[in-house]
């Protein structure tokens, strides 16, 4: 009976994932126009969840999610019907929670949105130090994602950002052989200047490409 299937990568691609645009699954690769989901995040049942799709997509793997599964998970249908009863209470209740908020809402409506707007206006300076297990890291790069702009650690594994940044803005640190990592300006940056202590680790090995995906058969056991 084919109740599993396997997932291979025959021709992994060479293209950096680190430099891909983010994407809501993963990244976007600019040379062959198409989105590579990033599986490497995802535990196996909500790989089985996708591949019951049956879309073919390149992906990004852990070289151990390259294996056989099982599509068989008889013990969630016993959960659907509680499952509904669930939903139903707390669709009841944040309906009643959704109207409370509305009329909270309308009893200040015009409550701090200055305040709100300068903080959006604010720009920070970004300084720091990037090190890893043996030390301070030189030539790591620090880069504003989705432009050029960025610099590199000095040989004390110091930097300074060339230019000022606002909430939201993420910079993106990467090395040869380590982890990249990425930082996102958020509240609690809400000082002007600010320094950042980034710790980089040793890069996990990832296979990326085309996702094969093959069918398993396998025979009844006789009673």
């Amino acid at each position: 009976m084919k109740n599993k299937f396997s997932l291979n990568i025959d021709n992994p691609c060479s293209e950096d994932f680190n430099n891909f645009s983010s994407t809501a699954k993963g990244g976007f690769c600019d040379s062959c126009k198409k989105e590579v989901i990033d599986f490497s995040k995802m535990n196996s049942d909500e790989i089985i969840q996708y591949f019951k799709k049956g879309d073919v997509i390149c992906g990004r793997f852990k070289p151990d999610q390259l294996k056989v599964y099982e599509k068989n998970h008889p013990k969630r249908k016993y959960l659907s019907f509680f499952s509904g009863i669930g939903l139903a209470y707390l669709s009841f209740f944040n309906s009643g929670n959704i109207q409370a908020q509305e009329i909270k809402s309308q009893e200040d409506p015009n409550q701090k949105p200055i305040e709100e707007s300068k903080q959006q206006q604010e720009y920070i300076t970004v300084k720091g130090t990037v090190v890893d297990e043996l030390g301070p890291v030189a030539g790591a790069n620090v880069v504003l994602e989705g432009t050029a702009i960025g610099t590199t650690t000095d040989f004390d594994g110091n930097f300074e950002f060339p230019e000022k940044l606002k909430k939201g803005d993420v910079l993106l640190f990467s090395y040869v052989g380590l982890e990249s990592k990425k930082v996102i300006m958020g509240n609690e940056n809400s000082n002007l200047q600010i320094e950042l202590n980034v710790n980089m680790s040793s890069c996990t090995l990832y296979m990326m490409g085309k996702v094969a995906k093959k069918g398993v058969y396998s025979s009844k056991k006789k009673k």
